[in-house]
């Protein structure tokens, strides 16, 4: 008797919540967490994930045959399938769009795992027994001799980075003194004999001690690390890290930015004896591809990453470390839109490891937990190097130009041979080009949004930062023909020529999306600005995030204003964030610094509370605010968005949404409001809007979204009408 045919359950990244069946066929029954290539509509072969295996039960239901098993053993581990399949459900995403994002890009081709290879050199039996003065004719070659005796085999890119010209390896090779190699597998350079530290931890403060010996190692806990701005918190890290290594365990570093990688990298590397990974979107693929495997085959010890690394496969992870956790990068804004920093407790939670969360200003979520007692509270309240916090002052200004007052502290602190930073969130010339004679404005036709003006290198145009369009700049009014056109406003190039002008005799940096869009522009930003020579440096948020300025003893901030009429509920908990966060990269050692604040609002009740009393107090109002508000953390928040072609056909379709969820939801608490436009509405030509819903009870709104996404699925979708479920929305 025949046995029932093998059907195999398959997720994809299609935009149906469900799996799809498909016949095994001939292969060998494929492991849950395996990549398959299957049929898939007019598609001839897409990447799935198993899911499941069954018999089938009803051989008269024909199903299409999977075309092949891509994997010898599963890309995903049990955990990670498990984290995934999570992510899916509280998300309400499709598993197999999870699935695709969690894995590199090499990955989600209906193609076999590629072959990893790496080229190494390593010393030959008679380059052992060859005395170094026999090379003394050749002193680079002596030179790396030196290096082989002792180390013995080292990778082609580790010989790069130590600075081991390719000629010269060649020439030894040519001599029978090295060889080279090439290996499918990683080479792990930890060895077990080694030292974990190659330099000496730092002495800890009575405060960093006492934080460090509260974490526990040995089961799930997370920790709230609230420390002020140069409290020495990556200290922690490095030395709750080491504790780790030591057990024979990997740890996992999240940072926010690409920006913070290399140099938080680099801190790693001067502390660990272990081999440590960066990854993060500013790779090439198969550079990810390279150190995804590095990792899954256990050849890394650390890894550094930014938001997708949460999914990275460590199957011996002891430590996760979320670096700057209020930071919105955390929070996915296209595709699926998870949270990696909640990501974070579910891993841990699953791999029943400590997860340690890292800030000066801790989002109000994190505080809040710490604060009912579910999060381990931290605290270190003053500066590692007993180094005074930065005197704060407010300067009345009415315009984004350098107030005197701004401008005489400059030339003070250059006077002092330190280093100036000024603070403008707004890229480009100017936020906009007016005309002087009718008033027309540089609006962009596709968006609710000015354009831009940009102005460097000899060129000019109206760039819109919101949907890309790119315009020359008009030689005339294109309303009234007027000539008299005129930037209004200021942005970083506007203010960066206007300084140049001003401070001729300092470089002036700017550092902003425009100004280090290419590889190794920021890195080589930083690296003037680590020499410790007076300059200014201007630019956005890009500064305000972790960066450590020695010299730094000035920062004025000029566009702050703006936050105190955010249309967001976030707006006061970000404004006191960016604050906090600018003034604290100033007098970070030998020096007290100063912040200058320009406004016309310096008797605002928020930031006189935030001067006067700190963050920690600010975020506890603002806490006390949103519980007599109803809103997160004291109640949970779900938006559907949508965008189409026309205004009223969203309203419609959201109107149509709220309808089906009024009718599930019609003995639970749960509150829908809207739809609403977004505050810009309009953006590429396509209107967007939204629809909120709020449970004082997270399971009660997951229970309203599993069952509202399938039918939302069913319905009929006008053409050019799309959709998304937003949980835990941290942008309006």
């Amino acid at each position: 008797m025949l046995s029932d045919p093998i059907v195999v359950v398959v997720a994809l990244a299609t935009p149906f919540r469900r799996t799809f069946d498909y016949l095994l066929g001939d292969a060998d029954i494929p492991a849950v967490g395996t990549r398959v290539s299957v049929p898939f509509g007019h598609q001839k072969a897409l990447v799935g994930f198993v899911v499941a295996t069954k018999a089938q039960a009803d051989s008269s239901h024909k199903l299409r045959a999977i075309h092949a098993v891509l994997d010898d053993s599963p890309v995903f581990s049990k955990e990670l399938f498990a984290l995934c399949q999570w992510c899916a459900d509280y998300y309400h995403y499709p598993l197999g769009e999870v699935c695709q994002l969690a894995l590199p890009s090499v990955l989600r081709k209906p193609e076999a795992c590629p072959v990893m290879t790496q080229t190494l050199w390593q010393i030959t039996e008679k380059g052992s027994l060859t005395p170094i003065d026999d090379l003394k004719r050749a002193p680079k070659q002596q030179q790396v001799m030196r290096v082989f005796q002792q180390r013995r085999t080292m990778l082609s890119e580790h010989c790069k980075e130590a600075g081991l010209e390719s000629t010269t390896l060649r020439a030894l090779g040519e001599k029978g003194l090295l060889e080279k190699k090439t290996i499918d597998e990683p080479l792990n350079q930890s060895g077990s004999d080694q030292a974990i530290l190659k330099e000496q931890a730092l002495a800890l403060t009575d405060e960093q001690a006492t934080a460090l010996a509260a974490l526990q190692y040995d089961d799930f806990s997370v920790a709230l690390l609230e420390g002020v701005t140069g409290s020495g918190k990556t200290e922690v890290y490095l030395q709750a890290i080491a504790a780790v290594l030591a057990k024979g365990q990997q740890a996992l570093v999240l940072v926010p930015e690409i920006g913070l990688t290399p140099q938080t990298l680099s801190r790693f590397e001067q502390r660990f004896n272990v081999p440590v990974a960066a990854l993060h979107s500013g790779l090439s693929d198969s550079q990810r591809y390279k150190g995804w495997q590095n990792a899954r085959q256990g050849a890394v010890s650390i890894v550094i990453g930014t938001r997708s690394s949460i999914f990275i496969p460590l199957d011996n992870l002891g430590l996760i470390i979320v670096d700057e956790e209020h930071d919105l990068s955390y929070k996915q804004q296209e595709g699926v839109r998870y949270s990696a920093r909640d990501l974070a407790i579910v891993r841990a939670q699953q791999a029943k490891i400590p997860l340690l969360l890292g800030s000066a200003t801790p989002a109000l979520e994190s505080l809040h937990n710490a604060l009912a007692g579910r999060y381990q509270h931290l605290r270190l309240s003053a500066r590692a190097n007993a180094q005074a916090m930065p005197s704060i002052r407010c300067v009345d200004a009415s315009s984004m130009e350098l107030a005197p007052e701004s401008l005489q502290a400059i030339n003070q602190t250059l006077a002092k041979g330190l280093q100036v930073l000024i603070f403008i969130n707004r890229r480009g010339y100017a936020p906009a080009l007016i005309c002087q004679d009718c008033g027309w404005l540089s609006e962009c036709t596709a968006c609710d949004s000015r354009m831009t003006l940009h102005h460097s290198y000899g060129q000019r145009r109206l760039h819109c930062h919101h949907c890309d369009h790119q315009t020359a700049v008009p030689a005339a009014c294109p309303n009234c023909q007027s000539g008299r056109l005129q930037a209004l406003g200021m942005g970083t190039q506007r203010s960066e020529q206007a300084l140049e002008a001003l401070f001729p005799q300092v470089p002036v940096i700017r550092i902003d999306r425009d100004s280090v869009s290419k590889k190794g522009q920021l890195q080589a930003a930083l690296d003037v600005i680590n020499q410790r020579q007076p300059c200014i440096m201007i630019g956005t948020q890009m500064l305000a995030k972790g960066h450590h300025f020695a010299s730094l003893g000035l920062a004025v901030i000029l566009d702050l204003d703006s936050a105190f009429f955010s249309s967001d509920f976030r707006g006061a908990e970000r404004m006191g964030q960016l604050l906090t966060q600018v003034s604290g990269r100033v007098g970070r050692e030998q020096h007290r610094g100063e912040v200058i604040i320009q406004t016309q609002f310096a008797d605002h009740p928020q930031l006189r509370q935030l001067l006067d009393s700190g963050y920690h107090d600010y975020a506890e109002q603002i806490l006390a605010q949103r519980k007599m508000a109803a809103m997160p953390p004291f109640e949970y928040l779900a938006v559907i968005r949508c965008h189409g072609q026309t205004a009223q056909l969203v309203q419609n379709f959201l109107q149509q949404i709220r309808g089906l969820g009024q009718a599930i939801a019609v003995d639970s608490k749960i509150e829908f409001l809207g739809p609403f436009p977004m505050a810009m509405e309009k953006r590429n030509n396509r209107y967007h809007h939204y629809l909120q819903i709020k449970s004082a009870e997270r399971g009660v709104l997951r229970s309203l979204l599993k069952i509202l996404c399938p039918q939302i699925e069913a319905l009929k979708v006008p053409k050019g009408l799309h959709w998304l479920v937003d949980v835990d929305p941290q942008e309006f």
